[in-house]
């Protein structure tokens, strides 16, 4: 087993690992830019280095210094998180060949499934059905209107080279394809430094479902079941839960022999998961595969009670899998709620800012994903996401009824953010019937935003009750929390970019 990994990231995954990593009695070396100079992340490592300046490309995305860390920290292994280089074919081969482990599937794996076009072409070749679409990225614009055309509108277009709604467009009429495709274009070579899109039939009432998979070294691959992934404002996620209550349990099974033949295509390691689009008729297709671990992990290790981290380690040291496919059993329901420094009454503009109050929920079920404190600045360099909120209970109901309530809890003071969102959404009719499909926010928008500003004195009394707190502790003596932050975090010196204990 390592006796030292490095996290390659930041914020609450980096936490999240660093965490599994401690329960292991594996040290951990943190990296971080000059924005996240005392980041929860960076005082929780055992070891910490500066790489570079605040924006990712100068820090996060340098995969050459970051590899200079590992080796001066004499570091095993190194897991990318998600995000920033956990899907780079580029950065797993340098970190293999620098005779470090890269806890994540082989670069040929990434590779294949990484690149929209080439994920698609692979999974032709199997049973595993695939939404009508090009083989081949767009170079002509003409000959894809007819491909457009013979499949039917409306059609997607979508960037080959990353995902996260960005270079997605969704064309209704052969009029206005041509100016559809330039604009997904840019965005998509500006987002990922790759330009090439291609074409997908878009599908009707269409539900986002994926199912989490894990691959060991042996040839042994399992699914975890699956996940409700159809919430989403601008094609990313904001509430995701599990078992998802649109797909009933023959499908469910097809679907999770569907993800793991997919996983075998490819000679897959390691923890993933392969996406869905479910129609209305109840027929599903392979939407992609990402080869890392998903922001909505903490949702099925709350209804498997597996913690994927570990798994992924385990693996990665080459060990086989702990658990084996009949042995997976679902308990209960989860939902997470993702908290964006985001204002959903502002078409979900990033907020910046100190956060000058903070109320975290808790008690039974309760989970709380995050890398904030009171005092941090959030800054507008990175992802705007603060931390996920995952409710558990036994069944479906118990577990919207506990989300709603520590939502209700929840209070971040100084920026806006998502919560009182995810606590419409929760709270919508709709939603609390089950069978909703990833056009919920579209045609419930208004419904929603008027439910946020009916929520709007309960989040004044949240705020006073806070700060209440807060006067009180003061009265008591307390230091605040960023100094007591750093009074426990355990650093004696930082030099030179290098921290230790």
């Amino acid at each position: 087993m390592f006796k030292k990994i490095l996290v390659a990231n930041r914020g609450e995954i980096a936490l999240r690992v660093m965490r599994t990593c401690r329960e292991m009695g594996i040290e951990t070396v943190a990296v971080f830019s000059e924005a996240d100079r005392t980041a929860p992340h960076v005082l929780f490592a055992d070891e910490a280095y500066l790489i570079g300046a605040a924006p990712s490309s100068e820090s996060y995305l340098r995969y050459d210094r970051i590899l200079e860390v590992a080796r001066d920290s004499h570091t095993d292994a190194i897991h990318p998180g998600y995000g920033f280089l956990s899907e780079n074919t580029d950065f797993a081969k340098e970190v293999t060949e620098a005779g470090i482990v890269f806890i994540g599937p082989p670069a040929e794996a990434i590779k294949t499934m990484g690149d929209k076009t080439m994920a698609r072409q692979s999974m032709l070749q199997t049973e595993v059905p695939v939404v009508p679409g090009t083989e081949e990225p767009i170079e002509d614009v003409d000959q894809a209107l007819q491909v457009a055309i013979e499949i039917g509108f409306p059609v997607l277009i979508k960037a080959a080279g990353g995902g996260g709604g960005k270079g997605m467009r969704i064309v209704e009429s052969a009029d206005t394809f041509g100016d559809a495709v330039a604009k997904a274009q840019r965005e998509s070579q500006s987002a990922f430094g790759d330009g090439r899109v291609y074409i997908e039939k878009y599908l009707e009432e269409p539900h986002h479902i994926e199912f989490q998979i894990l691959a060991d070294q042996h040839g042994n691959i399992i699914h975890l079941n699956e996940r409700e992934c159809s919430i989403q404002r601008r094609y990313q996620k904001v509430i995701e839960e599990s078992p998802s209550p649109f797909i009933n349990a023959e499908l469910r099974e097809k679907m999770g022999v569907a993800a793991v033949e997919t996983a075998r295509s490819c000679d897959y390691v390691g923890a993933g998961t392969v996406e869905f689009l479910v129609d209305k008729h109840h027929n599903f297709y392979f939407l992609e595969m990402n080869t890392r671990l998903q922001v909505e992990h903490p949702v099925t290790e709350m209804i498997t009670g597996t913690d994927l981290v570990a798994e992924q380690i385990r693996i990665a040291a080459g060990q086989p899998l702990t658990i084996e496919q009949d042995q997976i059993t679902i308990t209960g329901h989860a939902v997470e709620c993702r908290i964006y420094a985001e204002d959903a009454a502002q078409d979900f503009t990033p907020s910046t800012g100190k956060i000058s109050m903070l109320q975290i929920p808790d008690g039974t079920g309760t989970r709380f994903d995050g890398s904030i404190r009171q005092g941090m600045e959030i800054t507008p360099y990175y992802d705007p996401l603060l931390g996920k909120l995952i409710c558990w209970a036994t069944d479906r109901e118990s577990a919207l009824n506990r989300s709603e309530r520590a939502l209700r809890e929840f209070y971040i003071g100084g920026i806006e953010t998502t919560i009182q969102f995810c606590r419409a959404v929760i709270r919508h009719p709709v939603f609390r019937k089950g069978p909703y499909d990833t056009h919920f926010y579209a045609n419930h928008k208004a419904q929603l935003h008027e439910e946020l500003s009916n929520a709007s004195d309960e989040v004044l009394l949240v705020a006073g009750a806070t700060l209440f707190q807060h006067i009180e502790k003061l009265k008591h003596g307390s230091q605040t929390e960023e100094s007591n932050t750093s009074a426990k975090s355990g650093w004696v010196t930082v030099q030179q970019g290098r921290a230790h204990r």
